[in-house]
């Protein structure tokens, strides 16, 4: 599993609130993705991004982490980001045959006190995914209808798009792997990160975003594009995941 920065919450059998696959190993997924109407502090994402809600979010956690490289900062924060959007998601779509309405413009976000992504709203509880649920077809909705755009906003911040799409593609592999019970979780590279082209023939943006290598008698998974985080104060390296071989073994 990647160096996850989500918390998790109560892993009790009860309500499984937006999804029934939110429940047991994965009740923290409650607080993270939930209906819109109960996320009473979220705010709607393209006001969030087209206002001052991002810079004063960055502000906020920079301050808090002592961060001051900003690229080091918006990268962290958007690997909060892209976790507590992509592992939700991903378990519902393969787990419970559910596809939530993830679609950039009508989302809600709320922040926890540190600037933090704290939880993702939705409108409801989404459809039935009736199409195949291989790598291609579990992301392609969240790929086309969220992904783009996040990157896109979060690229006038300073980072690039092939950071961004890095620090995503950590947790859709993860997430892709946890629901996959015909493989084991080590087993060769997905085709998502291997093929060039997207089914419809665009750019693959994941390509080569995540690699599984043989190294020291084992299998380990290997970041292309450095997440930056050895440049904020206190946070713990992500080992043999990272990009830099001067980083993997630090502490």
């Amino acid at each position: 599993m990647p160096s996850a920065p989500h918390q998790h919450g109560n892993e009790d059998d009860g309500p499984s609130g937006l999804s029934p696959a939110f429940s047991g190993d994965h009740a923290w997924c409650r607080d993270k993705m939930m209906l819109a109407e109960a996320l009473a502090d979220g705010v709607p994402l393209p006001a969030f991004f087209a206002g001052d809600g991002f810079e004063r979010a960055i502000d906020l956690y920079s301050e808090a982490s002592s961060g001051t490289d900003r690229r080091a900062v918006v990268s962290m924060w958007s690997l909060y980001y892209f976790s507590g959007l992509t592992i939700p998601y991903l378990l519902a779509r393969r787990l419970a045959r559910q596809c939530l309405p993830v679609a950039f413009a009508d989302m809600t976000i709320a922040l926890a006190d540190n600037g933090l992504p704290r939880a993702f709203g939705v409108r409801n509880g989404g459809k039935t995914a009736t199409e195949g649920s291989d790598s291609f077809d579990a992301v392609s909705p969240l790929l086309e209808a969220h992904l783009c755009e996040a990157v896109a906003q979060l690229k006038t911040c300073g980072i690039s798009a092939k950071l961004c799409w890095n620090n995503a593609a950590v947790y859709i592999d993860y997430a892709l792997r946890l629901t996959d019970h015909s493989r084991p979780a080590s087993d060769v590279d997905l085709p998502l990160f291997v093929r060039g082209c997207l089914p419809d023939g665009g750019v693959n943006p994941f390509c080569g975003c995540v690699q599984y290598l043989e190294e020291d008698g084992e299998r380990v998974a290997r970041r292309k594009v450095c997440c930056l985080r050895y440049m904020l104060p206190g946070i713990p390296s992500c080992g043999k995941l990272c990009a830099l071989p001067s980083q993997r073994n630090a502490q």
